[in-house]
């Protein structure tokens, strides 16, 4: 099955500028393909992540896969898909994030070895070289203003306004298309819906700046905009933007965001998201249509994408998490692995090497009284690291301690509380 053809099932095709040409041109010869990602934080976060599984894509078809870190464009301020202008960026902050981004795409794509690896650029290299001169009389003597004005990147910001410094993002884009066509062959710019224009004006660029030469052959694709069932928006949680960076979103986190996703949701996440096959893809659909309640396909889009970003070990590390909280065996698990699973849970912070029981349950908030208090425990409401406790007298001490660290308080059946120790 041919590449093209592949996404097609997959519902990954949002607009290609010529679809026979293109099929052609991939049949026919090795293809080098870019998409950019302009740094404008410290890390990607998972609306990244189908660019980048589209370049692994074309990676695993034999092509050669470039991502363009935006060095300079990032320093612009890209206008799609905003209604504001963008916060600009000192350019030793873009560098360290440009930094970071490249270290994550290299955790995804095969840079290593074989006659496709994926290279890295920066267009920081070739922008930051052009005067205001050579910029206008070489490459903006190209743009009509009427052009322009018509690409939906601009239109959408003309009543809210725009700067003159975000309208010509479209032609910097333009020239990184162009550069890497004439330096490196590259053939091929993918992107999101929202690209279209940018890499519809690059094509442009391209076939202008080629006339009297060996026309240059360019093409364009974009995937669609990811949308969910329930009408929020894909990748922000209430805790934010879930990040690629571990250190901003935990694998575990990563991974529950997958395992929560939506039955009407889940199926195309596997299309777009994952590499199995179409008989698997299949089966999991039947499953979601059958027995929901199991929740497989969640469970396998969830594996297979903390493998993808964070590897084996971190999906073992969060089903050992989930099955702990699950089973309410606490005790399995590490301070650190706790800290994970109960990151967003109340925590109350104690100094002294012993507490009782009741006390710790109204200093922490957990019973609102010390009558309320006696009650829980009586009643047997009180998990102390999943094991009830009905001890009015009991002392919190070494014993009740994960590591020296951290005690975890449970009110019932779904209320935790983490206790800190100094």
């Amino acid at each position: 099955m041919g590449i093209l053809n592949d996404l097609e099932q997959r519902g990954l095709i949002h607009s290609i500028t010529d679809k026979e040409g293109l099929e052609k041109h991939l049949n026919e010869k090795q293809v080098t393909l870019y998409c950019g990602f302009d740094p404008t934080a410290d890390s990607l976060h998972i609306g990244h992540l189908l660019p980048i599984t589209m370049l692994k894509r074309f990676q695993q078809a034999g092509h050669r896969p470039i991502a363009l870190v935006g060095g300079g464009t990032g320093m612009i301020g890209d206008p799609s898909g905003r209604s504001t202008e963008r916060q600009l960026n000192d350019a030793e902050v873009v560098q360290q994030f440009s930094e970071s981004i490249k270290q994550q795409l290299a955790g995804v794509l095969n840079f290593d070895s074989g006659e496709n690896a994926a290279v890295a650029r920066n267009n920081f290299e070739w922008l930051s070289q052009i005067n205001v001169i050579e910029f206008l009389r070489d490459t903006g003597k190209h743009f009509g203003i009427n052009y322009m004005l018509a690409k939906d990147s601009v239109e959408s910001r003309i009543e809210q306004g725009i700067s003159f410094t975000e309208f010509s993002y479209m032609i910097l884009q333009s020239l990184d298309f162009y550069n890497l066509n004439q330096k490196e062959n590259c053939t091929l710019q993918i992107g999101g819906s929202d690209q279209w224009g940018n890499i519809t004006a690059g094509l442009e660029l391209i076939r202008r700046r080629t006339v009297g030469e060996e026309a240059a052959e360019a093409y364009g694709l974009t995937v669609p905009l990811i949308t969910k069932a329930d009408g929020t928006k894909f990748g922000k949680t209430a805790g934010g933007a879930v990040w690629l960076d571990p250190e901003k979103t935990s694998p575990y986190e990563f991974y529950q965001f997958w395992i929560n996703a939506d039955d009407r949701d889940v199926v195309k996440f596997l299309k777009y998201f994952t590499f199995l096959g179409m008989e698997e893809l299949a089966e999991l659909e039947n499953e979601v249509a059958t027995q929901p309640h199991k929740r497989v396909a969640q469970t396998r889009l969830a594996e297979e994408m903390t493998a993808m970003v964070h590897g084996e070990s971190a999906v073992e590390q969060a089903q050992r998490i989930s099955k702990a909280l699950f089973s309410g065996d606490i005790q399995s698990l590490s301070a650190d692995e706790i800290e994970l699973g109960f990151k967003d849970v109340p925590t109350h912070t104690v100094s002294e090497a012993s507490i009782g029981l009741v006390d710790l349950l109204v200093e922490a908030g957990i019973s609102s009284s010390k009558r309320q208090a006696r009650e829980d425990v009586k009643n047997g409401a009180i998990y102390i690291n999943g094991d009830r406790n009905q001890e009015m007298t009991h002392e919190l001490g070494e014993a009740d301690k994960i590591d020296g660290r951290f005690t975890i308080i449970r009110r019932g059946k779904k209320k935790y509380f983490m206790i800190r120790f100094n």
